[in-house]
C-alpha cells in the first residue's frame, strides 16, 4: 500500500554546500538552516562531522550546531564517516547519525579513503555508540546508480552493502544516484529488491541528483514505489566533490511541487521554500538551478 505522504529531508546545508567553492560562514550556514527549519520540513541534514582539510565547506560543525534554532518537530542529521565523527556527532547533539557506504571500491576509496569492506567495518564501531546514545542511526549506499570509475553498479551489490548495514543497526537505507545516471525502471528495480533482501520494517528513500535530467523522474518512480522519504537540497544546490561532474541535487521545493501536484503529502510550505532559495541564490553568481522559484507554482498562477 503506497502511503499518501513523503518525508523530505533537506540535504542543502551539507551536500549542497559541501562542493561550492565559497565556503560559508558559520553565521550563514545557521541563518539557512534556520530559514530552512521554518518551512515545515521534517528532517534536515545540517552538517558533516568529516576532516575539514578535505571538505572545508563542513568545517565548524559543532559550532552551528550549537547556534541553530531547535524548532519543534524538525529533527537535525549529522553525517559521520568514521567513529570520531560519529564521537563529534553525539556530542554536537544531533538527532540523526548519517553514515554512508560507496557501492563500488575505486569510488569508496576515493571518498572515504577506505576499501569497501573497511567501511563496513567502520559503521559496526559506531553503531552501539549511535544506538546507545538514543540517536538515529540511518546510512546512504552511494553511487548506487552507477560509478564514474567504474560503470555500471548492479543492483545486487547495492543491497549486499544495505543487507550488511542493516544486520549491523542500521534503521534506515537510502539509496544515492551521487552522479545522477539513473533511469525510473531502476529506481524500481533497486528498490524491489533492496526491500526484498533487508525486509519491510526497514525505512527506504533515495537521495537523487538532476545531472542527466532524470532526477525529478526518479522521485517520481520512487514515490509511486511507496519509499518512506527522499533528500533533496534547497535552490538544487550541490554535488559530490568526489565525483567528477556530480552536479546538483533536485530541488526540494521543485520536489514538493511534483509531490502535491501527483497527490502527496509533505507538511512543507512551498512558498516559503521559494523565499529560502531565493534568499540563497544571492550567495552566488550564477542562478541555482531550481524552476519553481523562477516559474512559480501551479495552478496558483493560472489566477494571475
Amino acid at each position: 500500500m503506497v502511503s499518501s505522504k513523503i518525508e523530505i529531508c533537506e540535504v542543502g546545508p551539507r551536500d549542497g554546500l559541501q562542493s561550492e567553492p565559497r565556503i560559508w560562514s558559520v553565521e550563514e550556514r545557521v541563518e539557512l538552516i534556520d530559514r530552512l527549519s521554518s518551512t515545515g520540513v521534517p528532517r534536515i541534514e545540517a552538517v558533516s562531522f568529516v576532516n575539514p582539510k578535505r571538505v572545508p565547506q563542513m568545517a565548524s560543525a559543532e559550532t552551528v550546531m550549537a547556534k541553530i534554532k531547535r524548532r519543534s518537530g524538525v529533527s537535525f542529521a549529522g553525517l559521520a564517516l568514521n567513529a570520531r565523527g560519529a564521537e563529534r556527532a553525539i556530542e554536537a547533539g544531533v538527532d540523526e547519525v548519517r553514515y554512508v557506504v560507496v557501492s563500488s571500491e575505486t569510488f569508496n576509496q576515493r571518498n572515504q579513503g577506505a576499501t569497501i569492506d573497511e567501511s563496513l567495518a567502520g559503521f559496526s564501531q559506531i553503531a552501539d555508540k549511535v544506538t546507545n546514545a538514543g540517536l538515529k542511526l540511518s546510512a546512504t549506499v552511494a553511487a548506487a546508480f552507477g560509478c564514474p570509475f567504474e560503470g555500471k553498479v548492479e543492483p545486487p551489490q547495492v543491497a549486499r552493502i544495505a543487507k550488511q548495514l542493516v544486520d549491523g543497526g542500521c534503521v534506515e537505507i537510502g539509496m544515492a544516484d551521487t552522479i545522477g545516471s539513473g533511469v525510473p525502471t531502476q529506481v524500481t528495480e533497486i528498490l524491489g529488491l533492496v526491500r526484498d533482501t533487508v525486509g519491510s520494517d526497514i525505512g527506504l528513500g533515495f537521495h537523487l541528483h538532476n545531472t542527466r535530467n532524470t532526477g525529478f523522474a526518479n522521485a517520481a518512480a520512487a514515490a509511486n514505489e511507496g519509499v518512506l522519504f527522499l533528500d533533496a537540497s534547497v535552490g538544487g544546490l550541490g554535488g559530490c566533490p568526489f565525483a567528477p561532474k556530480a552536479t546538483g541535487n533536485i530541488a526540494t521545493e521543485d520536489l514538493c511541487f511534483m509531490l502535491r501536484n501527483m497527490g502527496f503529502e509533505t507538511g512543507i510550505d512551498i512558498n516559503a521554500y521559494v523565499e529560502t532559495a531565493n534568499w540563497a541564490e544571492g550567495f552566488f553568481e550564477v542562478p541555482l538551478p531550481g524552476q519553481i522559484m523562477k516559474a512559480g507554482l501551479f495552478p496558483e498562477t493560472a489566477a494571475v
